[in-house]
């Protein structure tokens, strides 16, 4: 079967480790035919380009910066990136027929990007839903509500959802979410198809968990809670830094280890409060990150307390491939908290609820970690392997 995947992460190499390279390497394996169309930034000053790599076919598109960088050029480039691609699929790829296309949120500009397969092949369309936009811009007060710009995302948003033949949403709650917010879509239409990975064994012994501890100036006597991942608005990571200067466990010892647009006001943060009890780690080489990673003790999840559609962040499962009880302070709308909890492999809280997190982290300190992490892995196992998102879309082609 050939399938045609969009997506505005740029993908590099299908060999690298990612939601939506886990599944391309799937379908490459069950031998499948694979066009990745990716964008290639205009900073990077790289042409349009098409070549055969690792046994995928990708279409580079060159397009207007869309990730870090201002409000303006993003939302120009997120309008423009449907006729880039358009255009490089027409020029490059007018003579493969398509059996599938396959997208992701976001962008949720590539309704004519997927009529044109769908009229010129006969093509099924399956939708990954991985945002939820506008709506996810309008919680962050990135978007005024019933502006223009808010009614023109909202117009398109309809239109991707119309003709995509199946939507596969995270969780329950945004299959719910779905339906609930836009009437006339069929519930069959919808599914729960989450965030998928093809996961990694790793076997650090104690010795390497120690040592990179040491290296990267990390206590080796205390229980160790990690945040690794964006430090973007979405994260609401006040909540984490009000943690840090609430918490007065001695026994806990916070890690923060990521980067994106709240890095420079996090690390100006602890440039003011010197925190005895967290450190700031921004770029870490790849095996140094997944070895002090697997040295933690539990993972840390926080999302902004205001979002109205039901976030479920990918990096969930980077703490269950590693083993790692989570605890998660979200808004109350997304179901990743009730999930946790009931595979009993973490806690919930409400962002903001600084009484609740720290009984959570309390009743953590005094679990048996092994357990919980141990639990977390079979929640891996039994919900978030990339077969399960493959079968999902196999079945509907």
């Amino acid at each position: 079967m050939n399938i045609l995947f969009l997506t505005l992460i740029e993908i590099n190499s299908v060999e690298e480790r990612g939601i939506y390279q886990d599944l391309i390497r799937k379908f490459r394996k069950e031998g499948h035919d694979i066009t990745v169309v990716t964008p290639v930034e205009r900073r990077m000053s790289i042409s349009t380009s098409f070549a055969q790599k690792e046994g995928v076919s990708i279409l580079r598109v060159k397009t207007f910066n869309i990730q870090k960088t201002n409000i303006v050029e993003k939302g120009i480039g997120t309008f423009a990136i449907e006729y880039q691609y358009l255009s490089a699929i027409k020029k490059y790829l007018s003579h493969t027929k398509f059996d599938l296309v396959l997208y992701s949120t976001p962008p949720i500009t590539f309704g004519k990007v997927i009529e044109y397969i769908k009229q010129k092949d006969g093509a099924k369309s399956y939708l990954l839903l991985k945002d939820i936009f506008p709506q996810n811009a309008v919680d962050m007060k990135m978007l005024k509500e019933n502006s223009i710009l808010h009614k023109l995302f909202l117009k398109k948003e309809r239109k991707l959802y119309q003709i995509s033949d199946t939507i596969g949403c995270m969780s329950p709650a945004n299959v719910n979410f779905i339906l609930d917010h836009n009437i006339g879509i069929k519930t069959k239409k919808v599914e729960v198809n989450p965030n998928t990975i093809e996961p990694v064994i790793f076997n650090f012994s104690v010795e390497q968990k120690i040592f990179i501890r040491k290296k990267y100036d990390v206590p080796i006597d205390k229980k160790i809670f990690v945040y690794g991942g964006n430090l973007g608005k979405p994260q609401g990571l006040d909540f984490l830094l009000e943690t840090i200067l609430a918490t007065t466990f001695h026994d806990i010892f916070f890690l923060i280890i990521g980067d994106g647009t709240e890095f420079t006001k996090i690390q100006n943060w602890f440039r003011d409060n010197k925190p005895a009890n967290a450190k700031l780690l921004q770029r870490l080489i790849k095996i140094d990150y997944d070895t002090l990673l697997a040295s933690c003790d539990v993972g840390l999840i926080f999302l902004d307390k205001n979002f109205l559609i039901p976030n479920f962040p990918s990096r969930l499962l980077s703490y269950l491939e590693m083993k790692l009880p989570v605890l998660a302070a979200t808004d109350p709308n997304t179901d990743l908290g009730a999930i946790i909890e009931k595979a009993n492999c973490g806690f919930k809280v409400v962002a903001g609820d600084q009484n609740d997190m720290q009984k959570k982290m309390d009743m953590l300190i005094h679990s048996d970690l092994k357990i919980l992490g141990h639990n977390a892995h079979t929640l891996l196992v039994n919900e978030y392997l990339v077969d399960r998102s493959y079968n999902l879309i196999m079945e509907k082609i």
